[in-house]
């Protein structure tokens, strides 16, 4: 099973993915792109940038496409097409469209960790609030165009938990 977590920066999201890892051990962990590649000795800007984007795109969209069987994706290729679309527009996004859609039909559940009002998780202020809201609002809205077993998480980090292992049991 290939599990991917979906949302902009500072929604608990990695928090979440590796809560569920810590579950589910035997799953193999993918950090995010950005994670990845800075391990790999790879340093990003500051202020997020079409550059940086397209090199995490790549890499997430590759990644998605592995072999093993039961994996945890901590980012999945659609939230960087939304961060592309945001700081690139549609043309730049275009570009990797249809092989995002390729890459998502690999992905068995999406779980969307969205902005919530007030904030349950205790995240420190997001950088870049405009960005943030930005790409939640649009992955809320291409969440839909792709015809994924989709859940969508909210609550304290225990309730999210929760709606995620209940969930994958369900998919069982």
């Amino acid at each position: 099973m290939k599990i991917a977590f979906s949302g902009a920066h500072r929604v608990g999201k990695t928090s979440l993915a590796e809560k569920i890892h810590a579950s589910l051990p035997e799953f193999f962990f993918v950090p995010e792109p950005y994670v990845a590649l800075e391990e790999q000795g790879r340093s990003f800007s500051h202020t997020p940038n079409l550059e940086d984007l397209t090199l995490q795109i790549e890499h997430a969209i590759e990644t998605v496409e592995m072999d093993e069987l039961d994996v945890i994706f901590d980012r999945c290729p659609l939230d960087l097409l939304a961060y592309i679309y945001v700081i690139g527009g549609a043309e730049a996004s275009r570009k990797y469209y249809l092989q995002v859609k390729e890459a998502m039909e690999e992905i068995d559940l999406l779980v969307f960790v969205p902005i919530e009002s007030p904030d349950e998780i205790g995240c420190p202020e997001a950088e870049f609030p405009q960005l943030r809201r930005q790409v939640n609002d649009l992955l809320e809205e291409w969440i839909d165009a792709f015809d994924l077993e989709t859940i969508l998480v909210n609550g304290t980090p225990a309730e999210r938990e929760k709606q995620v292992i209940e969930a994958i049991l369900r998919f069982d």
